[in-house]
């Protein structure tokens, strides 16, 4: 994608032929293809690998009503990738009450993170762990909600952002070790509120930090995975199950209880 960009650029100010970037572009995208399929023989029964293993029951990482965007019990892989390990992975976003999330407008093309529910909502351990990635220094950028943003998002952040890696499209993040070769991925924290460090041991239930709108984000919300290793760029997605819960739907909301560890939230 980085030759494809400069070669882009050569061809409008330098006199190279512009036919020469879509060379790079191509195999930019063989090579997201081949990532999509790798664990594509283990779904169909024919190979082994992340996707050939059980669901693990893991508590849910939230309290209160939330309602689910890209989930795994609608299609695999959810996000419509593999890479990273969010072959299984949800989004969720708080739903206070009945139709108080809006689809995308035009006007106004961006707002506050602070302006949605969901920003500052707790997070929380889905089981008993040890803390192995902590990341929370990275911006909550303004919503990209509105249809003129939402074009800005697909056609030049989420690309830009993909050449940074992991890091950049993942934003803030908490990453636990839950034993067995299953870890936890929490995306796009809000900066400053990590209240965990690498090397903690956390209790099921015990907050890690807040809901935010840092890296590949649209709106504040919660990117949750589990995958089969601690690096996003290398790790396969692992399914789950939130207990009392199951795996929700698209578009379903659903009600998850206050962690007994921790005191009610007003």
């Amino acid at each position: 994608m980085v030759a494809f960009l400069a070669l882009l650029a050569g061809s409008l100010f330098a006199g190279i032929p512009a036919w020469w970037a879509w060379i790079p572009l191509g195999l930019w995208m063989l090579i997201g293809a081949g990532v999509n399929r790798r664990s594509g023989a283990a779904e169909t029964g024919g190979g082994t690998g992340a996707a050939a293993r059980e669901a693990v029951t893991v508590a849910a990482p939230v309290a209160g009503r939330w309602t689910a965007l890209n989930s795994p019990a609608d299609k695999v892989p959810s996000h419509g990738t593999r890479d990273y390990g969010q072959e299984y992975a949800i989004d969720i976003v708080v739903a206070p009450g009945a139709g108080s999330r809006s689809g995308p407008d035009w006007w106004p093309p961006a707002r506050p993170a602070a302006a949605f529910p969901a920003f500052g909502a707790p997070l929380f351990a889905v089981a008993d762990a040890t803390v192995v990635r902590v990341e929370d220094g990275q911006r909550d950028h303004l919503s990209r909600t509105s249809w003129l943003a939402l074009g800005y998002f697909f056609l030049v952040e989420s690309v830009v952002r993909s050449l940074g890696g992991a890091r950049r499209v993942i934003g803030n993040h908490v990453v636990l070790d839950l034993g067995d070769g299953t870890h936890a991925l929490y995306a796009h924290v809000r900066r400053g509120s990590a209240a965990v460090r690498p090397g903690d041991r956390v209790r099921t239930g015990q907050p890690l930090g807040e809901c935010g709108n840092s890296g590949n984000s649209t709106e504040p919300h919660l990117h949750f995975q589990l995958m089969n290793g601690a690096d996003p760029d290398t790790a396969d997605g692992v399914p789950f199950i939130w207990r009392g819960i199951g795996v929700p739907r698209n578009g379903e909301t659903f009600t998850a209880e206050e962690p007994e560890s921790t005191p009610a939230r007003p």
